[in-house]
């Protein structure tokens, strides 16, 4: 049985709406005991680490919570519960999966590739970000950005959005996302679907893992090809981090507009080395790598998190010099003196909105 030893359950006062209404009574259910932190008011990531080591992140870093599971048995069949919910696999043969449950994303890891026991990860999206004006209410936009990316969205800019995990990628592509005119036709490429985008004309595509004879399975790079053949306005993948990669950007060289991805970087600095390494998956120099970027990318949107605040730190562009690809800025807020710092724009590589 689990038990929670020094605090109490969160009051009905204290539980948050966004987690209640991202899926059903059914599934929040199925998460058994770690339901009251799932639910518990600002959680944004449940994290199990021990049975008797539990974690939550209320967006100003994780604490420690005194609930204790059973064991590793216990931790077992509640990670293999889940990943059958949402439609997929956990076993020996397949130790680490990643599934969607309502608007929930779960992760977990089997040992021994979890060193320490099974590893159960589950993101808790915030519901009242899913907007672009709520984003200004929280901070992670200010007001000098909001132009520049409503005209970004309105001509068609191809963006690249990066950051740290739990930057806030996914909460800015979808709420820019919400500002695309509804005639247009937006297809979305993801591993677990979580963008949720609101807007009336959106398809889905999301990745399968092999069954348990190895077959079956259906990779980003593929689902991009797929996206490629069904007339999409906008093409969005959801994280950048392999072949699809050069796949998009290939796709944004040949007059698809209005595209976007996200990308796993620490630091702006860090961005062209990222997609250095991705490209040389593909068998792409970095001479051609940056080539590419630079053109099939008009803007790169940098977030950060400081004393727990995610907010958009840096807008800049792709640009190629003798040692290869960096990134220029073009805006950045200062984490200690947040007024607008502005750079060269040249706005007219976005004067063309997506084809029809």
């Amino acid at each position: 049985m689990a038990e929670l030893a020094t605090t109490a359950l969160p009051s009905p006062s204290q539980l948050q709406p966004a987690a209640s209404a991202a899926c059903d009574a059914e599934t929040l259910g199925a998460f058994g005991p770690l339901r009251t932190l799932i639910t518990r008011a600002g959680v944004t990531d449940v994290l199990v680490t021990a049975p008797d080591e539990i974690w939550i992140d209320r967006g100003k870093g994780v604490e420690r919570v005194p609930l204790r599971l059973s064991g590793q048995r216990q931790l077992r069949a509640l990670a293999v519960s889940l990943i059958a919910a949402g439609g997929r696999h956990l076993d020996d043969a397949t130790p680490f999966v990643d599934v969607r449950l309502g608007e929930l994303r779960v992760h977990a890891v089997l040992p021994p590739v979890a060193v320490g026991g099974v590893q159960l990860s589950v993101r808790v999206p915030q519901r009242g970000l899913h907007d672009f004006g709520s984003l200004l209410g929280t901070g992670m936009i200010v007001a000098g950005h909001e132009r520049l990316l409503r005209d970004a969205i309105e001509s068609g800019a191809n963006l690249l959005i990066t950051g740290a995990t739990a930057s806030g990628k996914t909460t800015l592509l979808r709420a820019l996302l919400q500002l695309v005119e509804p005639d247009q036709r937006i297809i979305c490429v993801e591993d677990v679907a979580e963008l949720d985008v609101r807007h009336p004309h959106v398809v889905q595509l999301e990745t399968r893992q092999p069954n348990a004879d190895g077959l079956g399975a259906v990779g980003l790079d593929v689902l991009l090809r797929q996206a490629l053949r069904m007339r999409p306005d906008r093409i969005v993948v959801g994280e950048c981090r392999g072949p699809e990669l050069m796949l998009l950007m290939t796709a944004l060289n040949t007059g698809h507009r209005g595209g976007a991805g996200t990308l796993h970087a620490n630091s702006v600095a860090d961005v062209p080395a990222r997609l250095e390494a991705l490209a040389l998956m593909s068998g792409i120099s970095e001479r051609a790598l940056a080539r590419q970027a630079a053109s099939a990318f008009d803007l790169v949107l940098h977030l950060g998190r400081s004393a727990g605040v995610r907010r958009l730190e840096q807008v800049g562009r792709f640009e190629v010099d003798a040692d290869g690809l960096l990134v220029a800025r073009v805006l950045t807020v200062d984490s200690e003196h947040p007024g607008l710092h502005r750079r060269p724009w040249a706005t007219d590589r976005n004067t063309h909105a997506p084809g029809r």
